[in-house]
């Protein structure tokens, strides 16, 4: 499976704000983004004008890297977004969302969400009783997404929801924390995301 492996602090330099790609360290001093605020690279310091493009680029990139895809997964969702009914923008969104990968982290199982992609990859949960190790399964209304009995006992996880109680949770989950479980009860809907993304542009930039 093709994934990116540089540096991730690089990618929130890039985009000249905070991606949350590290979890915890992201609200420290140790931020990248805080102790060097410029664009990596030789010329990151440079004064620059983005163009319509490259204000529409930059949308679409930062949206692929909060959910840590790669070009042809996020081209096969604006896909699928603009086949089904309504807006595609919003689409695109609710389908993000509905990846269980982002599904864990925003339940609260997870700091980040690539540490919510490795624990889903590492085969640490289940949906409606069944281990999925995928972590662009789309879960849909009705599903339940819950740690394995085997997992429960991890340190970090334990942890984490923990750390993670007071976390606004969306009004699409539904999360136990005694039964270490989530209930997905609706679809994801743009309001339901705080994530600063103006999909509008990203429908532009694919659409030219």
């Amino acid at each position: 499976m093709a994934r990116y492996t540089d540096a991730v602090c690089r990618l929130c330099r890039r985009e000249g704000q905070k991606l949350f790609l590290k979890g915890d360290r992201c609200y420290t001093e140790k931020c990248g983004l805080a102790r060097h605020g410029y664009a990596p690279g030789q010329h990151g310091q440079g004064r620059t004008k983005a163009s319509e493009y490259g204000t529409q680029l930059r949308e679409k990139q930062k949206t692929k890297r909060y959910y840590g895809l790669l070009e042809s997964q996020f081209r096969s969702y604006f896909d699928k977004a603009s086949r089904q009914k309504g807006q595609t923008g919003e689409n695109l969104l609710s389908i993000l969302e509905s990846r269980l990968d982002n599904a864990v982290y925003r339940s609260g199982f997870a700091m980040s969400r690539p540490e919510a992609r490795q624990l889903v990859n590492h085969g640490h949960f289940t949906v409606n009783g069944k281990k999925v190790n995928i972590p662009s399964f789309l879960v849909k209304p009705g599903m339940v997404i819950a740690l394995k009995d085997s997992s429960r006992s991890i340190d970090k996880l334990k942890n984490s929801i923990e750390a993670n109680a007071s976390r606004h949770t969306p009004k699409w989950l539904e999360f136990d924390r005694e039964q270490y479980q989530a209930k997905v009860i609706g679809v994801p809907l743009k309001e339901d995301i705080d994530l600063p993304i103006e999909e509008h542009l990203i429908v532009e930039l694919y659409s030219k």
